[in-house]
């Protein structure tokens, strides 16, 4: 790594150091799904809430069956219980028909499977005695008021990411909203003058516009919220003031394009401006390029837009080529992504080629050179082994190869659908060999396995 660049790890910590997680506010259990609790979440109900059969069957008391294990006991069916029914006590020496879930009436001390009795099951009119071929112990097919949670027990921590099972808890203990980090709400700006819309006829020199798309749908797979997209020329004057305007109603501005060292790269014209008050950023954005030690994606840019009510908005620049943004997202964006949810990030601030993210390995069944002195990032396809496997190795390995026979090229746009992970090879390595271990970085939405070891 030449002086002037920095290590990703080191870009990374830059990024994260201005970054909080968002003020938490008040959620509906409806839209909390997938976001990070703010609180400690006790039961204000106990679960469940009252006493209840855990079988369709008949309640009885357990001394009116008891001579069940040697003869069958007829007993009168005094009624039906249905779930959500509040049924009335159980009179001695008669049973009561129960649906799962239904309230056990008092008197009550055990339930018999309809299994157990001379009914079939289903739906059916009301017997007016049933068979009981089986005694049955005081508490058997019965759950107790408050045997999963009791009043004030802890359900959720705070720090808990809301998934399914999460919310579902949460209203199961009487809760209808929870505080949590809201979900950071996303501005983009793709910056190019050869940019067109897709799908319409390309002028001389210009080239659809997928970045805005791949921008918008990888901040919606990372769980954020896209609020604006916005394309700007490329001069600082319109570049600042988009930036403003994408600013207004949003956490993080992620922009693409321009942070190289071209004669019309417009964030690095801003960045140079910065401090002159009267120049296009003027005294409310900040920004600064860098050179980061990765392939592709070594000109990066970060900064600030300080907004007219005073808050201060992040902004993230990427490269411009398509490659380079999936990579960028994924290994610097995604972080910051996730600090600004409230998820911890700080753990994976190591050389491990993750750059905070959870990595796992493969074994390369072809060869490629990298590009000594950065980290390479590789888009990779799941593949057959290599016949004949290289010594040591065995096909049960996990086994990738360069989606695109030109590996990383930062323009390959149209080949990565068929990615399903970006591949690590570190700084210090110009060549991976065939069955040469690599480290694996999921994508946002991998299409292969994720969970496996080398071999």
């Amino acid at each position: 790594m030449t002086s002037d660049m920095l290590s990703p790890e080191e870009y990374l910590t830059r990024v994260l150091a201005a970054l909080t997680p968002l003020d938490p506010v008040e959620v509906p259990l409806e839209r909390a799904h997938g976001l990070v609790l703010a609180e400690d979440v006790r039961s204000a109900v106990p679960v469940p809430p009252w006493t209840n059969s855990a079988m369709d069957g008949y309640a009885v008391r357990a001394a009116d069956v008891a001579g069940a294990h040697t003869a069958a006991v007829t007993l009168p069916v005094a009624g039906d219980v249905p779930a959500g029914a509040a049924p009335g006590p159980l009179a001695a020496g008669t049973a009561q028909r129960i649906m799962t879930g239904a309230m056990l009436p008092e008197g009550a001390d055990a339930v018999v499977r309809v299994e157990d009795t001379d009914q079939p099951p289903g739906a059916g009119p009301l017997p007016e005695r049933v068979e009981v071929r089986t005694a049955v112990a005081p508490g058997t097919n019965v759950r107790r008021a408050g045997e999963d949670v009791a009043v004030g027990d802890l359900v959720l921590r705070a720090g808990t990411v809301l998934k399914a099972t999460a919310v579902s808890a949460a209203a199961s203990v009487g809760r209808s909203a929870v505080r949590a980090v809201p979900r950071p709400r996303v501005g983009v700006v793709v910056t190019g003058a050869e940019l067109a819309d897709a799908g319409r006829g390309l002028a001389t020199g210009t080239i659809p516009d997928s970045n805005s798309l791949l921008l918008a749908g990888l901040v919606a797979e990372h769980g954020a919220r896209l609020t604006s997209v916005a394309r700007s020329v490329d001069t600082p004057a319109a570049l600042a003031d988009t930036l403003r305007a994408a600013a207004v109603d949003a956490d993080l501005i992620i922009t693409s394009g321009g942070v190289s060292v071209g004669a019309f790269d417009p964030f690095t014209a801003l960045a140079g401006a910065r401090g002159q008050v009267n120049g296009p950023s003027g005294n409310r954005i900040e920004l600064a390029t860098v050179k980061v030690a990765m392939q592709p994606g070594k000109p990066q840019g970060y900064g600030a837009v300080r907004t007219r009510d005073g808050r201060r908005v992040p902004v993230i620049g990427l490269p411009g080529n398509p490659v380079s943004v999936l990579v960028s997202f994924t290994t610097i964006v995604a972080p910051a992504l996730a600090r600004l949810s409230g998820h911890e990030t700080g753990a994976g601030l190591d050389a491990s080629g993750g750059i905070g993210m959870p990595t796992t390995m493969a074994r390369a069944a072809v060869g490629w050179r990298g590009p000594l002195g950065r980290r390479q990032h590789v888009p990779v396809r799941f593949v057959a082994p290599p016949e004949p496997l290289p010594a040591g190795a065995v096909p049960e390995a996990v086994w990738v190869a360069p989606s695109h026979r030109l590996g990383s090229g930062s323009h390959l746009v149209a080949s990565l659908p068929a990615a399903q992970a970006l591949a690590v090879v570190e700084a210090d390595v110009d060549a991976v060999a065939v069955g040469d271990p690599v480290r694996l970085l999921a994508l946002s939405a991998p299409s292969g396995p994720v969970q496996y070891s080398i071999r």
